[in-house]
């Protein structure tokens, strides 16, 4: 059986967006592109055909896995999120206990982690230690660099 998509609403949103430019404008431009590289005659020493074709591919094998992840989703409605305890849908702010650091970040699924902009995945080591802690638990972390710990200061919705 295939594994569930956790994902957000906005997630969605943006995947379902992708999906409809890569069908509808980045597939005419690719057809438009080996159109005019085919023109240009002889297709084995073509550099500018195999260049589109490989694009092609690209873009190809891209709608194929947002279809995939479409198709297994499980879409979050993040305004029932539970706010006593860390579910996927929900901002958290946490202390790092050794740096006394306070880190935020939104629990998203895997297909929408992105640590550069504060989502991490409920699979991720942090996420999977952070769901179900309610504030004031502290949560610890099996990391490369050994043992983390991490106090929860603050749930909230995410949007």
């Amino acid at each position: 059986m295939a594994k569930k998509n956790i994902l957000t609403y906005e997630g969605l949103q943006k995947l379902e967006e992708e999906l409809q430019e890569l069908k509808v404008v980045k597939r005419h431009e690719i057809a438009q592109k080996i159109k005019e590289a085919r023109e240009q005659g002889d297709l084995s020493e073509n550099a500018e055909y195999d260049a589109a074709k490989d694009e092609q591919r690209d873009i190809e094998a891209r709608i194929e896995a947002i279809e995939a992840i479409l198709k297994n989703a499980e879409v979050v409605v993040e305004d029932e999120v539970d706010l006593d305890k860390i579910s996927v849908g929900c901002k958290v702010r946490i202390l790092d206990t050794e740096y006394d650091e306070e880190l935020e970040y939104k629990i998203v699924g895997s297909t929408e982690a992105n640590s550069l902009k504060g989502k991490i995945s409920n699979e991720s080591p942090l996420g999977r230690a952070l769901l179900g802690a309610r504030v004031g638990d502290e949560v610890k972390v099996e990391a490369p660099v050994g043992e983390l710990t991490y106090r929860v200061l603050e749930i909230q919705k995410s949007n």
